[in-house]
């Protein structure tokens, strides 16, 4: 017989669907704080505007955030994970060179600022006045990213100069594709250009002039 000692529970039948619900119910709840941060600003959300946004009790709201603090960090986390998924969608495609490649990149993060509600606002939460605990930089995280990238697909192995460069580059395109959308809606485009403009001397300290897979800088090895 296939008997379960006594006060053993089978638990493999309800867990998933309860979680599925939590993980939407979240997400509708993050979509109403993206909606007030949209038409407030970020100053002006609370949970009882959230709540009733999203049509849930304030009861609701507080089972998955303790305060709007949480629900601003928890909003930035999804705009951070949806940046970095655009990015991963262009970094999965061979560029032909890493110039070709940083328009991509910056496309995906134009396109994530004009499709991504409260993203104009509150972006990935670098901004956010959390006491003694910061947010984390996303500059040096998608630096990272980026040299991994430019190593596998051209050779191009960065030196303490070189990563400095590129993490300037990132940083500096974050600042004005910022800027381009503060008081745009669709993106200034003359601190568009500008920002590219900026992005590429950085990047052509870091890199060298742009070449292709078939014609490696300095016999660099291509993987």
């Amino acid at each position: 017989m296939n008997e379960r000692p006594i006060g053993q529970q089978s638990v493999t039948v309800r867990h998933e669907p309860v979680q599925a619900r939590a993980a939407q119910r979240v997400e509708a709840l993050l979509d109403a704080a993206a909606a007030v941060v949209v038409e407030h600003g970020i100053e002006h959300l609370t949970t009882a505007l959230v709540a009733e946004r999203a049509g849930a009790s304030i009861g609701t709201v507080y089972r998955y955030f303790p305060d709007r603090v949480a629900v601003l960090v928890a909003l930035a986390e999804r705009n951070l994970e949806r940046l970095r998924h655009a990015l991963e969608r262009v970094l999965a495609a061979p560029h032909e060179t890493w110039a070709d490649a940083t328009d991509a990149v910056i496309g995906a993060m134009v396109d994530t600022f004009r499709e991504v509600p409260s993203f104009r606002s509150l972006r990935t939460g670098e901004g956010l006045d959390l006491g003694p605990s910061a947010r984390e930089q996303v500059a040096p995280q998608f630096a990272d990213r980026i040299a991994e990238y430019v190593l596998e697909r051209w050779g191009i192995e960065l030196d303490e100069a070189g990563r400095e460069s590129l993490v300037l580059a990132v940083g500096g395109l974050d600042a004005l594709v910022t800027y381009a959308f503060l008081h745009d809606p669709h993106g200034d485009p003359r601190y568009l250009a500008l920002g590219r403009m900026c992005a590429m001397q950085h990047l052509t300290a870091a890199f060298g002039d742009p070449v292709t897979a078939d014609d490696p800088r300095d016999g660099a090895p291509i993987t």
